[in-house]
């Protein structure tokens, strides 16, 4: 671990928004593709230097709704790229410690994909060094429709019209059931917007943009984020004063 990141205040749970392949593949005059390819490395490296690090949940954007509206050829690649890296690493995530997880509307995944990604949340469901989760095919306001709409389904099926729903009621209805939500967001390849992604999850979520492309993101990137992160002063609407006087 760099001497530089304090063990004691880590993130207990980051989340990176992937994004830049494509814009590294145009540089190099290669198939946006190759720019999936190589991303899906750094998928595997990160994964990594956070289970090293000790941060116990990483979520990571691979696929959003809005995603579906990419030419059939880079969707078609995109999901081989995916089946291929869970067939791939699947006995590295089980030896590893690392639990498998995904969220987001996976009905609409292809067969062949949803086989994988089913075996593997099955097979790694006793790792306990950390939990990766995918967030695919994912929208955080379709999220959060979809947890109302259970709400209410489950209030009209106990018959209590007039439940009142507290905050707390709400995340257990949420794709990220059991998840502490994230302490640190970071997206890459200089865009500054959260594009619907866990917004509900993200009220007081540290944010960290940087320029470097996803391929080209490492393992000092990761730690210079989490650097970043731990200078920051976390104050959840408390005075500065009130933080000190709790610590």
């Amino acid at each position: 671990m760099s001497s530089r990141i304090d063990p004691s205040k880590l993130p207990r749970h980051i989340a990176i928004i992937m994004d830049g392949n494509g814009r590294w593949a145009r540089q190099r005059n290669l198939p946006r593709l190759e720019g999936h390819r190589r991303g899906s490395d750094t998928v595997e490296e990160i994964t990594e230097a956070c289970r090293e690090l000790g941060v116990k949940n990483l979520t990571l954007y691979a696929f959003s709704q809005e995603n579906w509206n990419r030419p059939d050829e880079e969707i078609q690649g995109l999901m081989a790229l995916l089946s291929h890296f869970l067939t791939a690493k699947r006995e590295k995530l089980i030896a590893n410690g690392i639990r498998f997880r995904v969220i987001g509307q996976v009905d609409k995944l292809a067969e062949p994909v949803l086989r994988e990604l089913t075996k593997t949340i099955h097979e790694t469901r006793h790792g306990s060094e950390m939990t990766l989760i995918l967030a695919l095919s994912y929208s955080s306001r379709s999220e959060i429709v979809d947890c109302i709409n259970q709400v209410v389904r489950h209030a009209m099926a106990k018959g209590d019209a007039a439940q009142v729903l507290k905050e707390e009621d709400f995340d257990r209805w949420l794709y990220t059931e059991g998840l502490p939500n994230p302490d640190l967001l970071i997206r890459t390849s200089g865009e500054f917007r959260i594009s619907n992604f866990l917004l509900w999850q993200m009220a007081y979520t540290e944010l960290y943009f940087t320029e470097t492309l996803w391929p080209d993101f490492g393992r000092k990137d990761l730690e210079k984020a989490i650097i970043e992160y731990q200078r920051r002063e976390r104050r959840f609407g408390r005075t500065t004063e009130q933080i000190l006087a709790i610590s």
